[in-house]
């Protein structure tokens, strides 16, 4: 009687434990999966790019028509600016789209070049943030 119910214990402890790794070989890969989704997520979300404020939104529109207004108005391409002051066209262009904006040398290259003060430059961005203001 006595080694049947220890007989008896064991298989359900038996049973016990191949339940449990039962268990953890069907939740392992799921977790596995679970993990690799949120890291996924993750490195997703570091990869967008900040979203931008209304006054930068302005700013860049802003200093974009102004650098193409002054190209437009010396007459000068694209290709001639990007060869003048050592920047590729592309970098140009994405300058007075507002995609980016040149970096202090490049603006002041860009205002010797237009015959312009690098002030004037950035009037147009002073003057937008103005309007912008008083419609608040």
């Amino acid at each position: 009687m006595k080694s049947d119910f220890l007989t008896n214990l064991f298989f359900r402890a038996l049973q016990t434990v191949s339940i449990a790794t039962m268990l953890v070989q069907l939740l392992l890969p799921v977790a596995i999966v679970a993990a690799l989704y949120l890291l996924w997520r993750i490195a997703r979300n570091l990869e967008k790019p900040p979203k931008l404020t209304e006054e930068v939104k302005i700013v860049r529109k802003s200093l974009s028509e102004t650098l193409k207004e002054n190209r437009t108005r010396c007459k000068m391409t694209q290709e001639f600016v990007a060869e003048t002051i050592g920047v590729s066209r592309q970098a140009v262009s994405k300058w007075e789209n507002g995609t980016s904006e040149p970096n202090t040398s490049n603006l002041m290259a860009l205002a010797r070049l237009y015959g312009i003060p690098a002030e004037d430059l950035l009037k147009g961005v002073e003057s937008a943030l103005e309007a912008q203001e008083k419609e608040s």
